[in-house]
Order: C-alpha cells, then sequence, then structure tokens
C-alpha cells in the first residue's frame, strides 16, 4: 500500500498555532506521515538569496521570510511529539546541519531531501550519521547527479529511497515524469515514489496506479490562503479523496484478475449473450442472408450469435414469423 505523506511545508506562515491546527487535521484524513520543512536562517541562507522574494508583501527579504518560518527547539519538540499523539509519522526536510540537531532532539522518524539539497554533501554526510532513514526528491537533479547521491549515502548504509519529482509551481500535465517512477526502481532497486506540485488528484492517483510506493503533496486548508506553494498544495477533501483512491488501488493490485478463468461470469453469460433470430416474416425454402439476422436475448434459444456465419445461405424448413429465433433444426 503506498505511502502517504502530507507536506505541510510553509502552509503554517510562521504561526505555531496553525501548524498544530495542521497536524490535527492532517490525522482525521488517514494519510501515514505529516512532513515539514525545518528552517534556520541564519544557518542556511544570507541576505544575498534572491529566490521569489516578491510573493509576500510581508517580508523584505527572502532571509526575513525564512526568519519567520523558523520555530525554537522547544517548539520543535512540542510539534514532534504531537505528530507522535496524533499518530503520524514525524518528516521534516532540513536545510541546514544546525536544522539536524534540532530535529535529532525532536524525534524525528526520518529525513526528506529537498531538490535542492541533493547534492549537499555536507547535509547528506549529517544526516547519515543520525542513521535515520531518508527520502531523496530528485527534482532538480541529472541521473548523474543522483547517482553520485545515492551511492554516498549507500557507503554509508543508509537507508533511502527516491522520488520522482519535478521542481515547478505547480506542475502542469506534460511535466509529470511519471514513466520516471518506474525508471528510478530500475536503476536503484529500492522503494520509488512520487513528490507531486500539481495541486490536483490526477497525478497523484496516476502515480500510484503506475506503482508509486510512496506519495507526497503539500497540503492546505483551501486554495484561497497565501503562501507560495498554496497553487500546487492539495486541500483536505482532496487528501481524502487520494486517501481513498490509494486503498482502492491497494485493494486492486493485491487481487490480479486471470482473464483465462471467466467460469464465475457463467449465469450472466447466460443473461446477457444472444440468440439469432430473424428480422422479418419468411417463408419455408428461403435462402438466409446477412440482412435477415438479428441477435436477441438471451441465449441458449436459438443458435448463438456468435455463429452467424453459419447460417448464411442456409435454407429455411419451415415459415418464420418476425423475431423467431433461429435454431439448427429449422435449415436444411
Amino acid at each position: 500500500m503506498t505511502y502517504l505523506i502530507a507536506e505541510v511545508g510553509q502552509a503554517h506562515e510562521g504561526s505555531l498555532g496553525m501548524l498544530h491546527a495542521y497536524i490535527d487535521a492532517v490525522s482525521k484524513t488517514g494519510v501515514d506521515a505529516i512532513k515539514f520543512q525545518t528552517h534556520i536562517a541564519h544557518a542556511e541562507s544570507s541576505i544575498h538569496e534572491p529566490f521569489r522574494v516578491k510573493f509576500s508583501k510581508q517580508d523584505q527579504t527572502r532571509y526575513a521570510y525564512w526568519e519567520r518560518m523558523s520555530f525554537s527547539q522547544e517548539q520543535w519538540n512540542e510539534i514532534g511529539e504531537h505528530c507522535k499523539e496524533a499518530g503520524l509519522d514525524f518528516i521534516s526536510s532540513p536545510f541546514s546541519n544546525a536544522a539536524v540537531d534540532l530535529l535529532e532532539t525532536a524525534g524525528v522518524m526520518q529525513y526528506k531531501i529537498g531538490s535542492g539539497e541533493v547534492n549537499n554533501f555536507l547535509l547528506l554526510e549529517k544526516i547519515a550519521q543520525t542513521k535515520k532513514p531518508v527520502i531523496l526528491s530528485s527534482g532538480m537533479s541529472s541521473w548523474d547527479e543522483l547517482n553520485e547521491s545515492i551511492e554516498f549515502l549507500k557507503c554509508r548504509n543508509v537507508d533511502y529511497s527516491v522520488l520522482q519529482c519535478t521542481t515547478s509551481y505547480p506542475t502542469q500535465p506534460e511535466e509529470w515524469g511519471l514513466n520516471v517512477i518506474q525508471e528510478l526502481k530500475n536503476q536503484f532497486k529500492v522503494k520509488t515514489g512520487y513528490s507531486d506540485h500539481s495541486g490536483s488528484i490526477t497525478s497523484a492517483i496516476s502515480a500510484m496506479a503506475l506503482g508509486a510506493e510512496i506519495l507526497e503533496f503539500h497540503v492546505v486548508f483551501h486554495k484561497e490562503m497565501f503562501g507560495p506553494d498554496v497553487t500546487s498544495s492539495l486541500t483536505l477533501d482532496q487528501v481524502r479523496q487520494v486517501v481513498k483512491a490509494r486503498d482502492g488501488i491497494s485493494l486492486a493490485l493485491s487481487h490480479p484478475v486471470n482473464k483465462a478463468d471467466n467460469s464465475r461470469f457463467g449465469s450472466l453469460k447466460s443473461i446477457f449473450e444472444k440468440s439469432l433470430a430473424v428480422n422479418k416474416a419468411l417463408k419455408k425454402g428461403h435462402v438466409l442472408t446477412f440482412d435477415d439476422l438479428e441477435a436477441k436475448k438471451p441465449k441458449g434459444y436459438g443458435i448463438d450469435a456468435s455463429q452467424f456465419k453459419s447460417v448464411i445461405g442456409k435454407k429455411l424448413k419451415i415459415d418464420k414469423q418476425e423475431w423467431d429465433f433461429l435454431n439448427k433444426e429449422d435449415l436444411i
């Protein structure tokens, strides 16, 4: 069954109360894990970082945004405890070595490596030292870069999995790259999955049907909220739909159908399959043509409709009324 991760990311907008509200809400959807991003502005960024500053009317710089998104050690400890109480696996993406230390104290269960950190070997070394499982997001990585990072983790005996991801918000269908899920599995022989930024359930359900063992998606309370990832996120109602789809897909895939055996459809076949009949009144001696024939339910009252070729060119022994079934004893 696909392991489902609901990512809050920065949807809490720096509000500790909002973050705890997300834990309670997500715990009611049926997902397996909740994921956060752990930012310590002075450890991961500088005033020179330009990325996506203009989306916020509240923050003058990206550095100021990261400061607003951060929480103290005590607050993270409470977050970790709340996840445990809510029955959710506690996962986070650290963006600095300092964030790893913070998360270790808070009791994080496994680490997610964001697309921009896959080749940050300083961070990977720090995480490897924790001996915790790692999920790699491959969004901005080439095969060569991904191979290098995975070899780094393998040499350190890290339990890792890999997600197909496209670093585009929201991701359009032509960018989903669902084919890569199986390519990752073939290449690395580990659990693979999909990190979704599409803002719809279509890609999530498609990924599960194609064998994604892990599925991650952003979540928001509603699509009118403020934040950089809102358009790329699912609402809680959409998350519940994904959970329902996950359970159905899992049940279906665990019960393969044997098309060589249709014995259980015997009674239905007798109802829905058809017998040959004539579509007009015909006299004795009439030579049957294709245009004289119709197929009518149920099966067993005349020659099987599938055998229509066997009667064409045959003569009638008796008169037939319109819509009479046609049997072998009626033919010469």
